[in-house]
């Protein structure tokens, strides 16, 4: 512990030296929170397999006692995103979820609808082109609004599978019609203070057009709906070698960043640990965070600090909680690292146009 203690104090004193706030780097480290997903602690995999690990919850209840384990592991995963109907009560008690939650002591967070694993969401759910189908979908999105009030839930978190595998199949404009005409029915049941996160997949599982595709079209939506709607960035969702910390400071300056899924990938949408494959990536995400939260234009800094940190990953082979842990750790860490950056004497090297010395001071 010692030699910890003086490595601690030599660190803190160069960071000084550095123009580096310790205190204030110590305070948001421990202000920041991130979401664990219920359905990361039960046995979940690939299209191909997935491999069942000893001790993987099978209730809802295991699954919030795992978060609960995780929070007290790590201090700052105090909320759970929860999946309806995977983590539907049997007595549809919701209150009594929550109040198990709040036993444990963590909360219920977002609320995630399903809107493409029964067999009717073949064509879309929102966007199909049947309207029964399209009022089963926004019926379903319409009573987790409800359970956002009965869990006291500030976030509903929208993905949708749909979209077309081939050319002609349906009307785009038509499927855009029908999704903005479900996403206002959508606001208007919204609970006060909720927020709906629209997140968008440039493919899979459909592979000819997606409805939601970029973040373009989920900001566009959100500008239409007013404060009520943010855009959800889930890091897995881009094609390959697109700039996602650009994305993520373009949504803060507009206020339209609603929050993180936060996974790696090497391919695809991969949802494997966190920082795993990339994390200069997720520090250069982190260090438009930190920079948007430190500065000066108090709308930026109050837009940076309401972002929800939410993890979305599926872990296969190695098993739950262990890399549930490793995760928030790993987000921590690029937090830290994007903390301590000295804004200042990077403000002045861009200013300068020193190129390499400014790119030093990120890597």
């Amino acid at each position: 512990m010692a030699t910890y203690q003086a490595a601690y104090e030599i660190l803190a004193e160069q960071l000084a030296e550095n123009g580096v706030d310790v205190e204030a780097v110590k305070a948001a480290l421990k202000r920041q929170h991130i979401e664990t997903p219920s359905w990361g602690y039960a046995n979940s995999g690939t299209r191909f397999k997935a491999f069942a690990w000893p001790g993987a919850a099978t209730t809802t209840q295991q699954k919030l006692d795992d978060a609960a384990m995780v929070h007290k592991m790590t201090g700052i995963a105090p909320t759970v995103a929860v999946h309806i109907p995977w983590d539907k009560p049997a007595d549809d008690d919701y209150d009594a979820m929550g109040q198990y939650a709040e036993a444990q002591g963590i909360r219920i967070g977002a609320v995630n609808p399903n809107v493409f694993q029964d067999d009717e969401y073949k064509l879309g759910s929102l966007g199909n082109p049947d309207s029964g189908v399209q009022e089963r979908a926004l019926d379903h999105i319409l009573e987790c609004c409800e359970i956002m009030r009965k869990v006291d839930s500030d976030i509903l978190s929208l993905w949708f599978a749909d979209g077309t595998n081939y050319a002609g199949q349906d009307s785009l404009r038509a499927r855009k019609l029908r999704f903005e005409r479900g996403l206002e029915a959508v606001k208007a049941q919204l609970p006060d203070g909720g927020r709906m996160l629209i997140e968008y997949k440039f493919f899979e599982p459909t592979f000819y057009s997606t409805d939601v595709p970029d973040w373009g079209t989920a900001y566009a939506w959100a500008v239409k709906l007013g404060d009520s709607a943010q855009v959800l960035v889930d890091l897995g969702h881009h094609a390959q070698g697109v700039n996602i910390e650009q994305i993520v400071t373009f949504l803060l300056d507009e206020g339209k960043l609603g929050g993180f899924h936060f996974n790696n990938r090497k391919y695809a949408d991969d949802d494997l640990i966190v920082g795993s494959t990339n994390p200069y990536e997720l520090f250069l995400i982190y260090n438009e965070l930190a920079g948007a939260e430190m500065s000066d234009d108090p709308t930026l800094s109050a837009a940076a600090r309401n972002v929800a940190y939410m993890i979305d990953q599926c872990h296969n082979i190695e098993g739950k909680m262990a890399p549930m842990i490793l995760s928030v750790l790993n987000c921590q860490e690029a937090y830290a690292k994007a903390l301590v950056v000295p804004r200042g004497q990077l403000a002045e090297l861009q200013q300068a146009g020193e190129v390499l010395l400014a790119h030093k001071l990120v890597t």
